[in-house]
């Protein structure tokens, strides 16, 4: 029996599928660079980030001309598939393939399909960078690690989506970043901020200056590497307000990373909670008030109560 069977939040260390994570990831980039390519500037690059399925992750609808395309990988049947709006597919396998002929298998497909697209080969976010189509070192793909890590997402997704429903202002979908490998959710407070000064290991300046053009507090889940080499989700503020480090975050199990300069809250606190859902809505909504109150957010313009299924917002 499937351990995801046994347990809505599975466990996944970090250094056990350390590889596949890393070849996952840079999968991950190839299509996601697609969509850049195809798609019209959207703000905080929001155009470029892939979605949560029921089956894995997507890049949505892509502006082809007068017909569209998405891209999905499928974590349970481990395909990859390319649809277009007028009904032609391609799909192949995700288990032994390379980054390099995982690239050369989608661009053959896309070609194959009409749709012409070309581009940057450059890994971004990560260090020592290889052209997608020259490496050939990641290869490796553990198809329970990936349901695993599928069946994570899908958890985050829902109380993410759920945290989301708490705010009446600006706030971003619940989207994946392929460049830092993980799920994301962003609130706004509606004013600008100092700009960004850069320096992301292999990303543009002024892309990480317009992704962070306003005020934000951001929350989102990173399966682990480098300095927090587990899996945990993080939150943050931009541009960081004095008193912010040292507010009370829940759940006890959650923390101010020096290292990172985030609140961080091990995955496993959540996984092994009484109520994993209830203990990462506390973190969420607690590391958000560190921000909001410290940085004086018009709250009472910006929160509203958590919405429920099918009942209208009271006004």
């Amino acid at each position: 029996m499937s351990t995801i069977t046994k347990t809505h939040w599975p466990d996944l260390p970090t250094a056990a599928w350390r590889d596949t994570s890393a070849t996952l990831q840079l999968w991950t980039q190839i299509a996601g660079k697609i969509r850049l390519t195809k798609s019209p500037w959207l703000n905080h690059s929001w155009h470029v980030t892939l979605y949560v399925t029921a089956r894995g992750l997507t890049t949505s609808p892509i502006p082809d001309g007068g017909r569209s395309f998405q891209i999905d990988f499928d974590f349970i049947d481990h395909i990859l598939r390319v649809s277009t709006s007028d009904g032609t597919e391609r799909q192949f396998a995700l288990a032994g393939q390379s980054v390099a002929s995982f690239y050369a298998a989608l661009m053959a497909g896309l070609k194959e399909l009409g749709i012409d697209v070309t581009i940057d080969e450059t890994p971004n976010e990560m260090p020592d960078p290889i052209r997608f189509s020259q490496d050939t070192q990641h290869a490796s793909y553990d198809a329970d690690a990936v349901r695993r890590f599928h069946q994570i997402l899908v958890n985050c997704d829902r109380v993410f989506k759920q945290f989301r429903t708490g705010f009446l202002g600006k706030a971003s979908p619940v989207h994946f970043f392929w460049g830092s490998f993980d799920l994301a959710v962003t609130r706004f407070s509606g004013r600008t901020a100092p700009r960004h000064p850069g320096g992301v290991p292999h990303l543009p300046d002024d892309v990480a200056q317009e992704a962070y053009s306003h005020e934000v507090s951001s929350a989102g889940f990173w399966p682990g590497g480098g300095a927090i080499d587990y899996p945990a989700f993080y939150s943050y503020a931009y541009p960081e307000p004095k008193g912010y480090r040292t507010s009370k975050v829940q759940p006890d199990a959650a923390f101010f990373s020096e290292a990172l300069g985030e609140f961080v809250l091990p995955y496993d606190a959540v996984r092994t909670a009484p109520d994993p859902d209830k203990a990462l809505l506390a973190f969420l909504q607690s590391s958000y008030e560190a921000a909001a109150i410290n940085a004086k957010w018009d709250r009472a313009a910006l929160e509203c109560e958590l919405g429920q299924a099918g009942v209208v917002r009271k006004i």
